[in-house]
């Protein structure tokens, strides 16, 4: 609702932000860390995803030489011509945890895999979050962030009367920052119609299973207009914090 004028004719994840859907820039933050393969789980207006991919110009956002007469197009970089991507249509009704399952059959194999809300976008150096997985015996480990979005915080006294107004981003709290590293056996610790992050979740904890990594650095969750326009302009300024494949030196 809050992002009307996209969320009634396209998905969220291909909400733009600069040339390239949000989406896009969730997949090239996992491609500069080396992980191209990649399994969409389609809901809501799939289909535009889909063509999205299937019409892609990757002279969108790369440069290029034209020549003969617009004829010709010889690009000076690639973006996604090393992805391999499955498109999988998971119901336009289900859950997170419902999404996990019904692709189910193309993970189970792995020692581990990476998962994404993809409405999100950080800096964090990726390869941390994996290697505390695969060091320890969780079953789901996830990055913890602090909310990005800020409150005024009122104090008061007994009466009514205001005492002070604070800018705060809620003290202590930390969230699910939606960027997790998962094994197969998660898919033991669900039940059908579950959302991930409730039941599986509760279940891991009482296990011991469950880990976080907390991060302090640049997260933004693209839940509102203003924090669109503030990617947006992160992007404008030509330093956006999570085109880390723009500055090799930052991992």
């Amino acid at each position: 609702m809050r992002l009307r004028q996209y969320s009634e004719r396209i998905p969220k994840p291909m909400v733009p932000i600069g040339y390239r859907p949000i989406l896009w820039h969730v997949m090239r933050y996992y491609a500069h860390f080396g992980h191209r393969e990649f399994i969409l789980c389609l809901g809501y207006k799939g289909d535009v995803i889909k063509e999205y991919f299937l019409n892609y110009s990757e002279a969108l956002s790369n440069d290029f030489v034209l020549s003969d007469g617009g004829q010709r197009v010889q690009l000076l970089n690639r973006d996604i011509a090393d992805w391999e991507i499955t498109f999988v249509d998971t119901g336009t009704q289900a859950n997170i945890g419902q999404r996990l399952k019904a692709v189910q059959a193309f993970v189970q194999d792995e020692d581990m895999f990476l998962a994404n809300y993809t409405d999100n976008l950080t800096d964090f150096p990726l390869p941390r979050i994996v290697d505390q997985a695969r060091s320890s015996d969780a079953v789901a480990t996830f990055l913890c962030v602090r909310p990005s979005a800020t409150f005024h915080v009122v104090s008061t006294d007994e009466g009514g009367r205001v005492e002070r107004i604070e800018e705060s981003r809620n003290g202590d709290l930390w969230i699910n920052g939606g960027y997790m590293a998962l094994r197969p056996e998660i898919f033991s610790h669900m039940k059908d119609g579950e959302e991930l992050v409730y039941d599986p979740f509760q279940r891991l904890i009482e296990l011991g299973r469950l880990r976080a990594h907390r991060y302090e650095g640049f997260w933004v969750a693209m839940d509102t207009f203003k924090e669109w326009q503030q990617l947006q302009d992160l992007y404008a300024s030509g330093a956006a914090p999570w085109e880390l494949w723009k500055s090799p030196e930052r991992r």
